[in-house]
């Protein structure tokens, strides 16, 4: 399916962000990427083409950035300070550069975003809906990696608890609490099949952690034949996307 390649210009970042968008109209759908991080992402493992019959009725419009997560966690090197301070200024770009972009993009001044990821990106986009629930009215996990205080090696700084779900949803309350239980919701997707590992045991204790802090979360469990692979995160995103969109 044909999309838009666009470089974001990212004070935040100090260079443009390659972006890929896909759609002229329908529910903003902030669409990240695995561990790889690359904006090409959902286009190359078949994901756009699986949720064309959507984009093409208009019901939703995509928007695929790159992410750094490389140089924050999967391939990085240095002191987990310098790390943690790359990964802030993504989320920084994101929130305070690509979110007006996707706004004006889509003529929608006020526009509330959906947003998405499978695996590391999951945990992104969980994060960003629990941080930011005035600005992402929905977060959808397949197969994500949240214990990422696993990639921090020889401790880690007080900055990562402000990153981990599983650090700091248990010690929100009053109306930091109230701002995220009005605002959003999570849906959480996990396969029992090859290659998932820790992202079920992950993903489900994460879902106990929302539950108990009365944050909508929807857990929803897939067979022991869906693994950690984009064609079962087709699936999952368009069975959750028909539901939302």
């Amino acid at each position: 399916m044909e999309g838009r390649l666009q470089r974001i210009p990212s004070r935040a970042m100090g260079r443009p962000v390659f972006l890929w968008s896909y759609g002229w109209w329908g529910t903003p759908v902030l669409a990240l990427p695995t561990a790889g991080g690359m904006a090409h992402d959902w286009q190359h493992n078949g994901a756009i083409e699986a949720l064309a019959p959507l984009i093409r009725a208009g019901r939703i419009k995509l928007y695929c950035p790159e992410t750094n997560v490389a140089e924050c966690w999967t391939h990085a090197e240095g002191p987990a300070t310098r790390r943690l301070a790359r990964h802030r200024a993504y989320e920084e770009f994101v929130v305070g550069e690509l979110v007006p972009w996707i706004r004006q993009d889509c003529n929608l001044p006020n526009a509330r975003i959906a947003v998405a990821g499978p695996s590391v990106g999951g945990w992104y986009a969980v994060n960003f809906a629990l941080k930011y629930p005035e600005v992402f009215w929905w977060a959808l996990s397949m197969s994500g990696r949240f214990a990422m205080d696993k990639l921090v090696d020889g401790g880690w700084p007080t900055e990562l608890y402000h990153q981990l779900p599983f650090w700091y949803v248990p010690n929100l309350g009053g109306a930091e609490l109230e701002r995220v239980r009005r605002q959003t919701s999570i849906t959480l997707v996990v396969g029992q099949g090859p290659h998932e590992g820790d992202c079920l045991p992950e993903t489900v204790a994460l879902a106990r952690t929302l539950r108990e802090r009365g944050i909508s979360c929807d857990l929803d469990v897939w067979g022991h034949d869906s693994g950690h692979q984009w064609p079962w995160w087709h699936r999952q995103i368009k069975h959750h996307l028909l539901r939302r969109a």
